[in-house]
């Protein structure tokens, strides 16, 4: 029997479905009504319902205090050195796409931006600030808030977005893992009124990942370990790194060593022996 994979529905039909779900979901606030859509968007958009969100209603993209903001910046420093020559090639890789960068703490709060954004765009311009929160719970479902709270890369396109205001941004996501296994923020593309990408969550998910070993790399060691699995050559940013200090203890490694090795988050590793 001969089979063919489905071809993704065309602009035009995507937009339909993605109405479609907006009307099933979130105007007749059916418990039971199939969203038709991505999982994680269903369940974001019922998070949003939770909360009192009305998808009509205008938002504010507000800043949070200057204290908070400073305050943000100095806790993640770490995170901003490693994320700042991966963006600065990211956004030079999307030169031409309409795309911009966003990089935020794990509460969603904007730690920096990079790339093309038109400031002349006040739809552009209102969430491509530093100190501006993009949380599920400050501005609904987006790339920013569904990244953190499901723990998972992710794309949205126009209506997926939770608000009707939103509805004019794409976005890509991914989360951001730190050598002790927490999530510590996350990577953001997004573009306004443009052409739907959604290869880019590819793109974010490897930038993330660059950004991670970094991290991992940031941390006091003595000897670096590179692991990968069996058939695969080593060099590349799905190596597992495992850092070891002069006495043999794991001072750091990413997620696929932890992956390769069976190893719960940092406060567990232990001794290299082990």
């Amino acid at each position: 029997m001969n089979s063919h994979p489905q071809s993704p529905p065309s602009h035009p039909q995507r937009l339909a479905l993605i109405e479609q779900a907006r009307k099933s979901v979130l105007d007749t606030r059916d418990p039971n009504a199939p969203a038709a859509l991505s999982p994680w968007i269903d369940r974001s958009w019922r998070r949003c319902l939770g909360m009192g969100f009305n998808p009509h209603q205008p938002i504010a993209f507000d800043a949070v205090t200057q204290s908070a903001v400073r305050n943000a910046i100095d806790a993640n420093q770490p995170l901003l050195r490693a994320a700042a020559p991966v963006i600065q090639s990211l956004t030079r890789a999307m030169a031409n796409t309409r795309y911009f960068a966003i990089l935020t703490d794990a509460n969603g709060l904007v730690i920096d931006v990079n790339g093309p954004v038109d400031r002349h765009n006040p739809q552009a311009a209102s969430i491509a600030r530093v100190g501006v929160d993009l949380s599920e719970r400050a501005v609904g479902t987006s790339a920013i808030g569904a990244t953190l709270a499901e723990l998972q890369p992710v794309w949205l396109h126009r209506g997926e977005h939770f608000f009707d205001a939103t509805s004019v941004y794409s976005c890509a996501g991914a989360p951001i893992w730190g050598p002790d296994g927490q999530c510590v923020g996350m990577l953001d593309l997004t573009g306004v009124n443009v052409v739907e990408q959604p290869a880019l969550k590819h793109l974010v998910t490897q930038s993330a990942r660059s950004i991670e070993n970094a991290l991992a790399l940031a941390q006091p060691h003595r000897l670096l370990l590179s692991l990968n699995w069996p058939g695969q050559s080593l060099g590349g940013d799905s190596d597992g790194l495992v850092c070891v200090d002069a006495d043999g203890h794991i001072t750091g490694l990413n997620r696929p060593a932890a992956d390769m090795l069976g190893i719960a988050p940092l406060s567990h590793a232990g001794h290299c022996t082990d």
